[in-house]
């Protein structure tokens, strides 16, 4: 057993890294990107207007509102990933990663759109809450007719986002403590266990409403932070510019096998924090209660955005500014509260402390969310659903004790194996969301606030939420 952990986190994590992702993630992004006619650019505008319609209607809906699913799916983007995995990617990667960050995000974001849109338009009403569910497991079985994919998916983010990286979350936030105030970990780790068994034991709303309360506030005062930063260093910028792109493409990184481990270690990275393509984001965006499935695709695309262009980037140039990169620290988390305090004082290290507790427990409460939304999909049975919080408490609680060196690349590797899956999945049915695209922007040039119904696109079956009684509603509300 041993030997095939370690080949699995070795050998085969290296090739499917190294080979397969970085073709499809890019080879994928790129056709989405030109499919879409560059969506994720020329619609940016639509999509702030959209995010701020979302906000002021979050009150007003009895469902999950379209900002209250942006809120949920940042709160497991905006994490571990942002502050310690950017550091671990530039620390073995090279600066150079932060470019394969920023590219995997600008493509991305138009595979985050088309798999967000698939979610709304093939999600479910759930008959015990009356609010939506879906995801990548929803349309395989709906609209590939392959419930054998969605079982498999639907297993595999679970373990991966539920346990796996909840298990790197929790041991992100007891580290940063320890290492800023001198907690015990045991402490640290029955308070964040207990306060994630009454959030997730509260259900979606709670869960929604939760994210839409943290997720604004802690991204915002961690950019600030990062902005004076850059203002105090701004004449290095160039310096730091110059270094992200000449480690990038450098000769030197080429012939010593350094461009091959900043390529690697940014779109690893950059996946983990952004998810675009993953097929984990599409779960939170099937819950929102929206007109048109397109209006949560593009809110997706910049929840991409605001992840990579702006967080990862605030920690990149926070880190490379202060140049702790070049230390041999192997924490991520440490090495970017030392980054903070060399700039700001000693201050800073608490100040991450309570930065990541608050990025990484909005990550634990967004993981979980996306494995019971999987799990309802496997069983029914809700004595399921309880086991699987049982199971996200005690890992939470394991994570928070446990040196998960191990336990990391092995999520690595099933992260890499759900994207694949999820990624011929939506190649598949990209047609899909791109007529939905066209009937959007059709019904946006004739002035109208988009109204979807399964009649719009020739052909389209196996909607159940999209039908003559949901267009009524829509229309009303509209």
């Amino acid at each position: 057993m041993k030997e095939v952990i370690n080949w699995l986190t070795t050998d085969f994590s290296n090739f499917l890294w190294s080979y397969v992702l970085i073709i499809m993630l890019i080879g994928i992004g790129l056709y989405f990107t030109f499919r879409t006619k560059f969506v994720q650019f020329r619609m940016i505008g639509e999509m702030f207007r959209l995010l701020g319609e979302g906000a002021a209607s979050s009150s007003e809906k009895k469902g999950v509102s379209s900002f209250q699913a942006f809120c949920i799916s940042t709160a497991s983007r905006v994490g571990t990933g942002n502050l310690a995995g950017v550091a671990l990617a530039i620390t073995v990667g090279g600066p150079g990663s932060v470019f394969w960050m920023w590219l995997i995000a600008l493509i991305g974001s138009a595979t985050a759109f088309v798999e967000a849109t698939l979610a709304q338009i093939y999600k479910v009403r759930d008959k015990d809450t009356n609010i939506f569910r879906g995801g990548p497991a929803y349309y395989m079985e709906k609209a590939l007719k392959a419930r054998w994919m969605g079982v498999l998916f639907a297993i595999i983010i679970t373990i991966t986002f539920g346990l796996a990286f909840n298990s790197v979350q929790a041991n992100t936030i007891t580290s940063a403590f320890n290492n800023a105030f001198g907690f015990d970990p045991v402490w640290t780790g029955l308070i964040i266990t207990a306060v994630t068994a009454v959030i997730i034991f509260g259900g979606i709303k709670r869960i929604a409403k939760f994210a839409e309360w943290v997720v604004p506030p802690m991204a915002g005062m961690y950019i600030l932070i990062a902005i004076y930063i850059v203002a105090k260093n701004f004449g290095e910028l160039p310096t730091v510019f110059s270094l992200i792109f000449s480690n990038a493409f450098g000769l030197n990184e080429a012939v010593g096998g350094g461009l091959g481990a900043a390529m690697m270690y940014g779109i690893k990275r950059g996946l983990f924090s952004n998810e675009a393509g993953m097929g984990s984001a599409p779960n939170a965006a099937a819950t929102a209660d929206v007109s048109h499935p397109v209006k949560q695709g593009l809110i997706q695309a910049l929840g991409v955005f605001v992840d990579t262009l702006v967080i990862c980037s605030c920690t990149a140039f926070i880190i490379l500014l202060s140049g702790v990169y070049k230390s041999s620290e192997s924490d991520g988390i440490i090495l970017t509260q030392s980054a903070l305090s060399s700039e700001m004082g000693s201050w800073a290290t608490i100040f991450v402390a309570i930065i990541i507790l608050l990025f990484a427990f909005s990550s634990i409460v967004g993981n979980y969310y996306y494995g019971e939304s999987n799990i309802e999909f496997i069983s029914k049975n809700k004595t399921w659903l309880v086991i699987y919080r049982i199971a996200v408490i005690g890992m939470v609680m394991f994570g928070s004790l446990a040196q998960l060196a191990t336990v990391w690349s092995l999520a690595d590797v099933f992260m890499g194996i759900m994207a694949i899956i999820n990624l011929i999945a939506i190649v598949l049915l990209g047609k899909i969301a791109f007529a939905a695209l066209g009937d959007y922007m059709k019904q946006k040039k004739a002035g109208r606030n988009p109204v979807f119904h399964v009649s719009n696109i020739p052909g389209l079956k196996n909607v159940e939420c999209w039908g003559v009684d949901e267009k009524q509603s829509l229309k009303k509300d509209a």
